[in-house]
């Protein structure tokens, strides 16, 4: 078996001191361009790879950003947040970083389970993505360890969020253009500042519209918001309702396919009876009848970003608070029965 080449063999081969090849790898200090592209080149021909902990001592630093989600993100909303990860993967490898990704439960009194990565100090910043408890927000500012948020909003924290708002309006100024009056939503665990976002801007756009939402035309007493909690949701509009809305905006795609599953069980057509539109643009939306209109969501983008700021956080050591919102695009589908011109 080929022997594991070592800093030595790279310092020995390009004539360079110990300390030289050190500052290249961890691209630090000054080291001329002539030199730093030869150890660049010996490196890669020794197949050389620098241990995390040799870099450690060496920058004070793990090389790791931790990547937080709770338990019910990463069961219910997998291929939404996936997708985040996905994007923190791909550009933490362009700052020489590793991601480390672990669940917790969502209030960090629920458990003594502490990441390792907090417990062995191997992180040099931390991304949480969705909702969590504001214990955990505490906990790793106690550590005085950068923090960044993705899909949610804290008091003092930098953030990365979805420009909720417009994609509200979008969908909603989208179904009044299709004639709809009785425009519904639902959406679960209202707490959540995105899901609240865009049930406000649902409000205010049909309110600028002169219409005024009925209660019997949304629901917000979800725990969650997985296609179960749109199910329950979609039953409670319309079972028993002599008002019922003939378009519903869900807060998500899981919610919107679990109400779809509703209103076919019972007898409704859609785009026919009901129209029906989502967010987020998970792959699901095409995998069911009629494929669902949605809000696209940039989120291997988000990701990237949140690699991005962290890593400026982390290099700065700066305590200013910084607010990052994404684009988003409405995707017209066939469940809302509306064709774009």
């Amino acid at each position: 078996m080929k022997q594991r080449s070592t800093i030595r063999d790279v310092a020995q081969k390009a004539g360079l001191s110990l300390s030289t090849i050190s500052l290249v790898i961890n691209n630090k200090g000054y080291v001329s361009d002539k030199n730093k592209q030869k150890v660049q080149r010996i490196i890669k021909e020794l197949g050389y790879h620098p241990q995390r902990s040799a870099r450690g001592l060496a920058s004070q630093s793990s090389g790791n950003i931790g990547f937080i989600l709770t338990e019910d993100h990463f069961s219910q909303s997998e291929p939404f947040y996936t997708r985040i990860f996905l994007g923190t993967e791909f550009e933490a490898r362009n700052h020489n970083y590793y991601i480390l990704l672990t669940t917790v439960r969502k209030n960090v009194k629920e458990t003594s389970a502490i990441p390792r990565f907090f417990l062995e100090h191997n992180v040099d910043g931390v991304i949480v993505a969705g909702k969590i408890g504001s214990s955990w927000i505490e906990y790793i500012n106690s550590r005085n360890i950068p923090l960044l948020l993705v899909d949610y909003i804290a008091p003092r924290i930098s953030s990365i969020t979805i420009d909720n708002g417009t994609g509200a309006e979008l969908v909603v100024q989208h179904f009044l253009k299709g004639g709809h009056r009785k425009i519904g939503f639902i959406g679960g665990d209202i707490n959540h500042s995105s899901i609240h976002e865009r049930f406000i801007h649902y409000q205010n756009v049909l309110l600028s519209a002169g219409i005024t939402p009925s209660e019997q035309w949304y629901r917000l007493d979800q725990p969650s918001t997985t296609s179960s909690d749109g199910y329950e949701s979609a039953k409670s509009i319309f079972r028993d309702n002599n008002n019922k809305p003939t378009a519903i905006f869900a807060a998500n795609d899981a919610m919107a396919i679990g109400c779809m599953q509703y209103l076919k069980e019972n007898g409704f057509k859609i785009p026919e009876d009901v129209a029906i539109a989502g967010f987020d643009n998970i792959e699901a939306g095409l995998h069911v009848e009629p494929h669902l209109t949605t809000v696209n969501v940039h989120r291997e983008e988000m990701g990237s970003l949140a690699v991005q700021r962290i890593v400026e956080m982390i290099k700065e050591k700066s305590g200013i608070v910084t607010k990052t919102i994404t684009p988003v695009e409405l995707v017209v589908r066939e469940s809302s029965g509306i064709k774009t011109e």
